[in-house]
């Protein structure tokens, strides 16, 4: 009777035994299933980051100044924002990629400037916080052909002086490139310019535009000094 009761206390213990080295069994495969899905996910969300992309497109004729000598220009802005160039110089297009989406969307203004007809030193300052790119379409404020020379010619000026007199009151770069006008320059200045730009489009005199320019000017130095 003793040894029934012994045996059957041995055939319990067994089957404890294994029960619990079947349990430690199934959390140990739950664990490696679990990190191999998250693995999964790590390798999915890094590749997703990876094949986010900008597309520009520029004019062919201002691929090599996109690129610079040697490569150099396109190499100095890949090193500044940490992202990847594909261009394809024969259509004009321009791949952008990248793991940050800010940087990324930086050098797409970059490109987008120079495309616009800014020089890369010019274009760089976009690399900056507080800076903006603005696109101007003459086609908006254009009726014919001959039109679009003089509304053009109005910007510019004789000898660039208009352009140049806008760019001198608000601390900002314009080009002005086949059917476009672009403005470079921290956002104030970009908002202001637009605006002068955008006035003598619609055939305001340039007296007017500068005094106005001048007035906006000391208003802004006024109200700078405020607050500093």
């Amino acid at each position: 009777m003793a040894k029934k009761k012994e045996a059957s206390v041995v055939l319990k213990e067994t089957k404890s035994k294994k029960k619990s080295t079947m349990d430690e069994d199934a959390v140990g495969h739950g664990n490696v299933s679990d990190h191999e899905s998250l693995n999964v996910m790590d390798e999915s969300v890094l590749a997703s980051r990876m094949d986010f992309a900008f597309e520009v497109k520029i004019p062919k004729e201002r691929v090599a100044v996109l690129v610079g000598k040697g490569g150099e220009v396109k190499r100095e802005l890949e090193g500044y924002t940490n992202c990847k160039m594909d261009i394809d110089s024969k259509e004009g297009d321009v791949r952008i990629s990248g793991g940050d989406s800010i940087k990324m969307y930086a050098l797409r203004e970059v490109v987008k400037a120079i495309g616009r007809g800014f020089n890369p030193d010019i274009a760089r300052l976009l690399l900056k916080q507080d800076y903006g790119l603005e696109v101007i379409s003459l086609l908006d404020y254009v009726r014919n052909k001959d039109h679009f020379e003089r509304v053009k010619g109005r910007v510019i000026g004789t000898e660039g002086k208009s352009r140049q007199t806008i760019e001198e009151l608000t601390g900002t770069f314009i080009s002005v490139y086949g059917k476009t006008i672009s403005i470079i320059g921290d956002l104030e200045g970009v908002v202001v310019a637009k605006k002068a730009i955008e006035s003598l489009l619609l055939g305001s005199p340039h007296s007017n535009v500068y005094r106005w320019l001048e007035k906006n000017r000391r208003t802004l130095r006024e109200k700078r000094a405020v607050d500093w």
